[in-house]
């Protein structure tokens, strides 16, 4: 496979990923060593591509526990298994809560709750991402109208969202965003809509007519994970994005003098020069909160405010009227 092919008096070089399985008496026909190896072979494309993999009983379990993941999902979706849970934002010069991130979580009937990590990345693959995010997004919508009902002394708390790579790539997506509000009758100006750095890459000025257009009705946009993917300076101030969220990462590891205290700071000063608002997530101590305060971060969040809280934990939060977070 290494030597290349001349055609048309042009060298074309080719690669090939291989995956090999060893005949055993445990094989009754064909079609299983013939399943096997192709396990095998998307495991050398897996890691790299250009190799070869030998099947192994891991292999075996890894296909049928991700085979069972993909069915448990579509089922997931059809039995409304998912819930959102709501991490406080604060205002980090008063402490007050402003608003919450949802967040989703899996109540699997078998393995109880799961976190994204566990499944966000198979349902993009598989395709069902977007009704998952749909369903999100409208559920955070309501539920923020039931609490503004509820608490009519609290009508500016605000909810953001996080979308996927795969939504905007949906030509449906601001109508689908726009029937949402209609039907929740949540004012577009309490809404949020998070989307990763990375995800900017593709096609991005279809991207930037489509965040505009939401931009323009009163949603809020932030980058999200900030620091994390790739950035260009050269777009992004073309973007119509009102946040900078910075990663936890380095909120994380931050010591003064050192480097990364060096890249949040950097991240303030640029979301300062671009006329957008700072916000920090993952603030875990009081330090790193003095830290931001001292760099000029607006907002943020994190274990020393709160964890994600369940919707009946928001509610009891809600009741007490001391909004006031800081630890």
């Amino acid at each position: 496979m290494e030597i290349p092919i001349t055609i048309e008096e042009r060298d074309v070089y080719t690669t090939a990923s291989i995956g090999v399985v060893f005949a055993a008496k445990d094989y009754s026909t064909a079609s299983d060593l013939l399943r096997d190896a192709d396990i095998a072979m998307y495991r050398a494309k897996t890691n790299g591509k250009a190799r070869y993999e030998i099947f192994d009983g891991e292999m075996h379990r890894q296909a049928l526990k991700r085979m069972h993941l993909e069915n448990d999902l579509r089922r997931a979706i059809d039995c409304q298994e998912f819930v959102l849970h709501y991490q406080p934002i604060v205002a980090l010069d008063t402490g007050y809560l402003v608003g919450f991130e949802a967040l989703i979580r899996w109540q699997h009937p078998s393995y109880g709750l799961r976190y994204p990590g566990d499944f966000i990345a198979v349902a993009e693959e598989i395709g069902v991402i977007t009704s998952i995010s749909y369903w999100a997004l409208r559920t955070a919508c309501q539920q923020l109208v039931t609490w503004q009902t509820t608490f009519p002394d609290l009508p500016a708390l605000k909810v953001s969202v996080n979308l996927s790579s795969q939504d905007l790539r949906r030509c449906d997506l601001v109508e689908e965003i726009d029937r949402i509000l209609a039907q929740t009758r949540l004012p577009a100006t309490c809404l949020t809509l998070e989307i990763t750095e990375s995800m900017l890459i593709d096609d991005i000025e279809s991207t930037i007519v489509m965040l505009t257009q939401l931009k323009e009705k009163g949603i809020q946009i932030s980058i999200d994970d900030f620091g994390t993917g790739y950035s260009s300076l050269n777009y992004l101030h073309r973007l119509p994005m009102n946040n900078l969220k910075v990663d936890r990462s380095f909120v994380n590891q931050m010591q003064e003098g050192k480097k990364n205290h060096r890249i949040v700071e950097t991240i303030a000063t640029l979301s300062h020069q671009l006329e957008l608002v700072s916000i920090a997530e993952g603030i875990e101590t009081s330090q790193q909160l003095e830290w931001l305060q001292q760099l000029g971060y607006k907002f943020g969040q994190g274990y020393l405010f709160s964890k994600p809280l369940s919707q009946d934990v928001v509610e009891e939060l809600l009741e007490t009227t001391n909004l006031y977070l800081f630890p």
